[in-house]
């Protein structure tokens, strides 16, 4: 039962990202930013205590439903970030801004970023892909829309086959697609200019918490000198994560890996199939974002800049002020 002070929008948001009907960092942004504004707006408050009070409520009610989506707790700081004045009104009035403010800029922020991945690509250039991140697509449509003839090497990216939707899509765009078994990547690495991830999120160290395979990519890439990129938008930005290491990495279901006959077959083995992993700085020659591109160590500044040297939760401290 939520509590009376949220707004009937800010639950069925809640709801939707819970059971996954709204996903994607983006998306699920761009959602919990409008439900604060919804809240903002409907509220009945009489009191600037009273104000915060309920939209402190709203973003816990909002955060709680997927606290390892880093999007969220993100676009929840932004607005906090833009709430201020001494009135009910001024508060309504910043907080109703700030919401909006934050959308228009994530609604321009893949296209921003994308033309900052272009510049680093060069014209006959090759690109090695792991899993499918729009992200990184970008970077390769704007190259592309520049004039720029490229090639790309993409990896089936066991066991989820990601890589399929990454090919389709280059193929899409005119890019000629060379698909190959994860196996593969090392020979490959060869003959590619650059390697091109996404990420799922960011550590203040420039760590990136990305699909299982990609630390070992990278690894292998330095050690054949090819650039490892990232490209991510800051709300992928993690500023609670200090550490790489500290981040706790999701285990799916065993049969992403093994059918249910072959399971049976195998008898009692252990089956582990963890999602991510973690590419330590060092592995890592550029992450690109919508308002530049930084080498790792640059990336806590980036966090300070984005969210104040602050990197708490506003909708978790006492009600009252």
């Amino acid at each position: 039962m939520d509590p009376p002070d949220v707004h009937e929008t800010v639950a069925e948001t809640a709801t939707d990202i819970g059971e996954m009907e709204i996903r994607g960092a983006a998306t699920i942004a761009a959602a919990a930013a409008r439900a604060l504004e919804t809240q903002a707006k409907a509220s009945h408050a009489e009191s600037p205590a009273e104000f915060r009070r309920e939209l402190r409520i709203a973003a816990r009610r909002l955060h709680d439903t997927r606290p390892t989506a880093v999007s969220l707790p993100n676009a929840l700081r932004s607005v906090f970030r833009r709430m201020s004045g001494d009135t009910v009104d001024e508060l309504r009035r910043t907080t109703v801004a700030g919401a909006r403010q934050f959308r228009e800029d994530l609604d321009n922020a893949q296209r921003d970023l994308g033309e900052v991945g272009a510049n680093r690509l060069r014209d006959g250039d090759v690109v090695l892909f792991h899993c499918h991140s729009t992200d990184a697509l970008a970077c390769v449509e704007a190259a592309v829309e520049m004039g720029k003839d490229l090639s790309a090497i993409v990896k089936e990216t066991r066991p989820r086959n990601q890589g399929r939707i990454t090919a389709r899509a280059l193929a899409d765009l005119g890019v000629p697609v060379t698909f190959i078994v994860d196996n593969a990547a090392h020979r490959y690495l060869d003959e590619a200019d650059h390697v091109l991830v996404g990420a799922d999120s960011i550590a203040a160290d420039g760590s990136v918490v990305n699909k299982i395979g990609t630390s070992g990519l990278a690894v292998n890439a330095r050690e054949r000198g090819v650039p490892v990129v990232t490209a991510a938008q800051t709300i992928k930005l993690n500023p609670e994560t200090l550490t790489g290491a500290t981040v706790e990495i999701e285990m799916r279901d065993e049969s992403e890996v093994l059918p249910a006959d072959a399971r049976e077959e195998l008898g009692a083995v252990t089956v582990e199939n963890p999602a991510f992993d973690v590419t330590p700085p060092r592995y890592v020659d550029a992450i690109v974002t919508e308002h530049g591109q930084f080498p790792p160590e640059s990336i806590v500044t980036l966090i300070r800049e984005l969210f104040g040297e602050s990197t708490g939760k506003p909708w978790e401290t006492p009600p009252e002020d």
